[in-house]
């Protein structure tokens, strides 16, 4: 089969599309011929190396953690009535024409391949940083980089819990944002300042999805360092704030609640852009740029 695989850390000329044996599933896993596979910010950071400090990789090393396709075949521990299937879920190197999922859902009939593979890691990551900030009704989030995958996900599920939402995003993403429900400001300079002019309510609490050394810019807007939390920068503690970290905690539960949002059109999540997987070079150097509205994914044809 085709798979992505790299043989160093490096950039996105470091994967290459190779020939490999189908991979081995353990007891409770199953593989799929994948369909789509989401590409997170997580894929390339792998890749360069920067969670070097928290996990090790094997070289040569996959990419991709979510995925939905069809089910080929099953652990011993599980029912063959699953074969045939369509499936969406979390896996490893899911960047290849088949994958191995850890966990997974089947896949609603209204719901598309491709939009149920760019929902599983933005999903969980959204619930999971909620759940950690404790928001309640009426209470005022700021969302910093609030159109990408994980913004857009973390805006629909706060309003949805009745939670006024301030996101930070490009000024191409404002009508987007507000289509959502929230109150874009724009990146830059004078953040806080544009902040306090589009709303009289005080920030309750701060969500750091995305830009580059603002933490303490969050933290005098909010006053309270225990109110900002991040899902991407691993610094953040050193100010007081909270780092909120994966793997997903109870992802069988995740994926049946998010099965069951797609199916009633509960989560919009929009594709920027769509690459066969021997383009994955230019879907990473895309990710990398940021600014990307909801998901970038790789298709793999049947």
């Amino acid at each position: 089969m085709k798979a992505i695989q790299f043989y160093e850390y490096g950039d996105a000329q470091t994967m290459h599309l190779v020939d490999i044996p189908s991979p081995a599933i353990g007891p409770t896993e199953i593989l799929i011929r994948v369909r789509a596979s989401g590409v997170n910010p997580s894929d390339w950071k792998r890749r360069q190396g920067v969670y070097q400090a928290y996990e090790k990789l094997t070289f040569p090393a996959g990419v991709g953690v979510e995925a939905s396709g069809v089910v080929e075949a099953v652990g011993e521990n599980l029912s063959n009535s699953w074969i045939g299937k369509s499936v969406f879920g979390f896996g490893r190197n899911t960047a290849a024409e088949l994958a191995v999922l850890t966990h997974w859902a089947e896949l609603p009939s209204n719901v598309s391949f491709e939009m149920a593979a760019c929902t599983p890691v933005v999903f969980e990551t959204a619930s999971r940083s909620l759940a950690y900030l404790g928001m309640q009704a009426d209470e005022t989030l700021f969302v910093s980089g609030a159109s990408g995958g994980v913004g857009s996900a973390v805006v629909q599920l706060a309003r949805a819990q009745g939670v006024n939402v301030v996101g930070s995003c490009s000024h191409k993403n404002s009508d987007y944002l507000r289509a959502l429900g929230a109150m874009p400001v724009t990146y830059g300079d004078g953040l806080n300042i544009r902040i306090r002019r589009v709303i009289e309510k005080t920030i309750d609490a701060v969500l750091h999805v995305a830009g580059v050394g603002i933490i303490p810019e969050l933290i005098e807007l909010v006053g309270d360092p225990y109110k900002v939390v991040s899902v991407t920068d691993f610094g953040a503690t050193q100010y007081g704030a909270r780092f909120c970290k994966g793997p997903p905690e109870n992802p069988s539960q995740t994926l049946s609640a998010l099965a069951e949002m797609l199916a009633c059109h509960k989560l919009k999540m929009p594709i920027e852009k769509k690459f066969p997987l021997a383009d994955i070079a230019k879907a990473h150097q895309l990710s990398e740029k940021g600014h990307v509205t909801g998901k970038i994914i790789l298709t793999i044809e049947k």
